[in-house]
């Protein structure tokens, strides 16, 4: 019988350890997006040999195994990542501070009965129901009964995805609440590794799509696995046990609800225009290949500052400390406009540069890569807003207050419907799409920044806003000289052995430089505020040395 550990002595000096005060917002997103650039990077390579092997316009797979995996990923992001995220974390560590690592422990593991009963009530109904279901979902596929039926074979065979894809985002908000974020972005790596070794040796598409189904849910269990150990690893004991609706999870499945909708707008709002897509042949396909480019800023810059940020803001706001949590959003909105702007520049700047360079070869076509470009262009007119949409939603999670963003998300989700059908015609395809989902999610920021400042919440300090402008004037500048970029290809592509790769990995290297060199230049960015965020204070040099997992 394991002996019962002992809690936390004084309230919170257990916890302190775990919760790392003093390590800055930069140096925390740096450890998660670091790991998260590896997982990033080898997803792309998934997502070219799935390109390759299964196209988009030119077959019926690639749409179906896109619509597979976007339906669990869906109520991943609402369940998993988006309500129990936003509610659990401050809850937990709260609960750390307060109550000591047992009580603490014994929330996650009911936290953790709940939502993977939940996820797998979900999954068993979805599998039944999906004949009836992809009539909603994407209604383009019923004309055509081949695809329809390959449609819901594939997403019936994914689901299970969800509630492995549960339990590894409850578990990452344990390792995340006690200031570990390596497992947890080294942890979709498992995914992509999988997918390769599933995909690859397929020699035709409905083969791959087949094949990536099933990989889809051995990559989920290896990732929940990885997860639970690296929680038991970290000393926190979270045991399986059966559901339990106790108080403290009332209060948590009370705050979920409208924290979930309030954290997956962008996603709700995505998987809408997916239902618009399904009347293109090709068309979720185009906007799959989009959604890789554009996610790759969201993952790495809004999620990991959010990550990192969450615990930070939950511990200033608890302690009263309004100094602290005014400086970490400043540093959190500084951060992410620094690493999203430059990467919406690039979207916007040469977006058919990128998605030729990238995707077209093999089944994907010069035709796809048109159609995916209309739709990337709008996309990175978005991408600000959508990784400030992660930022200033903790600000509302870090006191609890969930039903705020709800509603804002709920007016971002109805323009984003009305604009999305009327711009869907107007605009002739799926760039109309991609353009209500940007419209969508500026208004949501919008409404945000509108509530912080009238509550008091948050405030922009007059060196945040001055910095700010000088990111955006770089940003700027940059779209020009990669837009030069894209339209004079044809002048040096010869000198680079006529190889576009070459070409699209030359622009967007010296577009970095040059941008760097911007802010310097312009005092956006200093080689003291760099010293000085990676600098180690005195309570958290300690645990990022110990940061392991």
């Amino acid at each position: 019988m394991t002996p019962p550990r002992k809690s936390a002595a004084p309230a919170g000096a257990t916890a302190a350890a775990h919760r790392r005060p003093g390590a800055s917002v930069m140096r925390s997103s740096a450890i998660y997006s670091g790991l998260t650039m590896i997982s990033r990077v080898m997803g792309f390579l998934r997502d070219l040999v799935i390109t390759y092997r299964m196209g988009a316009s030119s077959t019926i797979a690639a749409d179906c195994y896109n619509t597979a995996l976007a339906f669990p990923n869906l109520f991943r992001r609402i369940f998993a990542e988006g309500a129990f995220a936003t509610a659990f974390v401050p809850a937990y560590a709260r609960s750390l501070a307060t109550d000591g690592e047992e009580i603490a422990d014994v929330l996650a593991a009911d936290a953790m009965a709940t939502l993977a009963a939940a996820t797998i009530v979900i999954t068993v109904a979805a599998q039944l129901a999906m004949p009836w279901l992809m009539y909603v979902i994407n209604p383009g596929y019923a004309h055509d009964p081949v695809k329809f039926k390959l449609a819901v074979t594939l997403t019936q065979i994914a689901m299970p995805y969800l509630p492995c894809m549960a339990i590894y985002a409850h578990l990452s908000g344990v390792l995340q609440a006690r200031g570990r974020f390596i497992v947890s972005a080294l942890a979709p790596t498992l995914l992509n590794l999988v997918m390769l070794v599933a995909v690859w040796p397929q020699t035709d598409a409905v083969s791959a799509a087949y094949a990536a189904s099933f990989g889809v849910i051995v990559a989920g269990v290896l990732q929940a696995g990885l997860l639970w150990w690296g929680v038991r690893k970290s000393g926190a004991r979270v045991d399986v046990r059966l559901p339990r609706l106790t108080p403290e999870i009332k209060a948590l499945i009370g705050l979920a609800i409208p924290g979930a909708i309030a954290a997956s707008a962008t996603q709700i709002n995505i998987f809408i225009s997916g239902n618009l897509a399904s009347l293109v042949p090709g068309g979720r396909s185009w906007l799959a290949a989009a959604d890789r480019l554009y996610q790759l800023p969201l993952g790495l810059v809004g999620v990991a500052i959010g990550v990192a940020l969450l615990p930070r803001l939950s511990t200033t706001v608890q302690s009263g400390d309004h100094g602290g949590a005014q400086s970490a959003m400043d540093e959190a909105m500084a951060l992410s406009l620094a690493f999203s702007l430059p990467a919406a520049a690039a979207l916007v700047g040469m977006p058919f540069f990128l998605i030729d360079a990238l995707f077209t070869r093999g089944e994907f076509s010069l035709f796809d890569a048109h159609q995916t470009a209309n739709a990337l262009f709008w996309y990175g007119l978005g991408t600000p807003a959508f990784v400030l949409t992660r930022i200033l939603n903790q600000a509302f999670f870090a006191r609890q207050d969930t039903r705020s963003p709800m509603r804002f998300a709920l007016v971002s989700v109805a323009v984003n419907v009305v604009a999305g059908v009327a711009l869907f015609f107007l605009m002739h395809g799926v760039a109309g799409i991609a353009a209500a989902t940007a419209l969508a999610a500026w208004l949501n920021v919008g409404q945000m920044l509108r509530a912080l400042l009238q509550r008091g919440y948050y405030a922009p300090s007059a060196a945040a806003v001055s910095r700010l402008v000088r990111i955006m004037i770089a940003s700027g500048l940059l779209t020009g000289l990669l837009y030069l970029a894209g339209e004079t290809r044809s002048l040096y592509e010869p000198w680079l052995l006529h190889r576009k790769e070459i070409a699209v990995i030359l622009a967007v290297g010296v577009g970095a430089v040059i941008y760097l060199v911007l802010l310097f230049a312009l005092r956006a960015l200093t080689l003291q505020e760099i010293r000085a965020a990676l600098r180690r204070s005195p309570r958290s040099a300690d645990a990022i040395s110990d940061n392991s997992l």
